[in-house]
């Protein structure tokens, strides 16, 4: 069956030391009004990814969505792309595979396959399935819901763009997979679906940690259930559970000294102020250095992109390229602090004359660096 498979991957096309390039690329997940092709220059990046939230093609014909049209135009100016599928129902009970919800989700599939299968790098099904579903939910039926929509797209690519086609095909993405109770059965065959289709590249993982030694979780559960040919995609990452310990705790009093800001004030409350007068630069840069629990993790992302190509088997890892407006909406102590993330930060430094936002002073020179890998 091995054997088969292997044989299966290489009539596709699907090579997965070809695939697993380990290149670092921008994402920037719903927003896509924010890609600036100035700053990805000034970054390097060669690589753009952003998610579709299924149900808005509702409200507008596919071919006029900013991000379809966006991924696009990126493609166009000669990027490498991403586009993933959002099919979301966290709020919600899950539908029944093949009832009429998932019928609706054939049909926007289906809009929107003539328009980027064979243009885009890779295409997605699913952006985080587990996350955007309850636990209630994770049972026989979620996999055939979400197998019946690979289905649909595997087949679509065979009919149109059989030859040498350009779109690789990755199942969406593994969240959280340090802790038991988020590898189970559906995950289990979540992963066997990837490994005995030969349609597929691989799998996307999604490691938000506390801490970057839980990222080894995600590579020990997915590589040994995936064939030697396939690869893993990285669309997100981040250390966002560690920041977000360290909201509600003070701000160095070095840095309220220096900027006037009370001394009892918590770090979330310095971000509130940025938030609503953006800082220069150096303001925000300090606050970041002068802050342990940032400056002693400024290499985070050099850190773990190396944990990801040193297994050999990386295609491609997107990063949180800048903040966008999610991220500062209703900001407050418990607000997940996203923005810290981001490469570029035009929600907490003034921008620049042109229009264009400066950098997080860490992780730019790394991103760039990166690059050159």
């Amino acid at each position: 069956m091995r054997l088969f498979l292997a044989a299966a991957a290489a009539l596709i096309g699907l090579s997965g030391p070809a695939l697993a390039q380990g290149a670092l690329g921008a994402n920037y997940n719903e927003h896509y009004e924010d890609v600036d092709y100035r700053e990805l220059e000034r970054a390097g990046a060669k690589w753009v990814r952003i998610f579709l939230p299924m149900r808005q093609l509702d409200r507008q014909p596919a071919a006029e969505h900013g991000a379809i049209k966006t991924i696009l135009e990126a493609k166009a100016k000669g990027y490498k792309t991403i586009l993933s599928f959002k099919y979301h129902y966290n709020r919600v009970p899950f539908p029944k595979a093949g009832g009429d919800e998932f019928q609706r989700q054939i049909a926007r599939t289906d809009a929107v396959l003539p328009l980027v299968m064979g243009k885009v790098d890779i295409l997605m099904i699913g952006n985080e399935p587990f996350i955007e579903s309850r636990k209630q939910d994770w049972n026989p039926n979620f996999n055939a819901f979400y197998e019946g929509l690979a289905k649909r797209v595997i087949d679509y690519r065979k009919q149109h763009c059989a030859k040498d086609c350009p779109t690789r095909l990755y199942m969406g993405a593994m969240n959280k997979m340090w802790t038991e109770e988020w590898r189970t059965p559906t995950t289990d065959r979540w992963m066997a679906f990837v490994k005995e289709t030969p349609e597929l590249a691989g799998v996307s993982i999604h490691p938000h940690l506390n801490q970057i030694e839980q990222s080894k979780a995600f590579l020990d559960y997915i590589l040994p259930r995936m064939r030697p040919d396939q690869t893993f995609i990285v669309t997100e990452f981040s250390l966002i559970w560690w920041w977000q310990e360290n909201m509600e705790k003070p701000v160095n009093p070095v840095f309220a000294d220096k900027y006037g800001a009370p001394r009892n004030a918590q770090n979330w409350q310095i971000v509130k102020a940025a938030l609503e007068t953006p800082f220069p630069k150096a303001q925000w840069d300090d606050f970041l250095k002068m802050s342990p629990w940032f400056e002693q993790r400024k290499h985070y992302l050099r850190n773990q992109m190396k944990i990801f190509r040193d297994t050999g088997r990386l295609a491609v890892a997107t990063y949180g390229f800048k903040q966008g407006s999610s991220m500062k909406a209703e900001w407050g102590p418990k607000k997940t602090p996203w923005l810290i993330n981001s490469v570029f930060a035009p929600a907490t430094i003034r921008r620049n004359a042109d229009g264009t936002s400066e950098p997080n002073y860490a992780w730019i020179d790394d991103f760039r660096a990166l690059q050159k890998n």
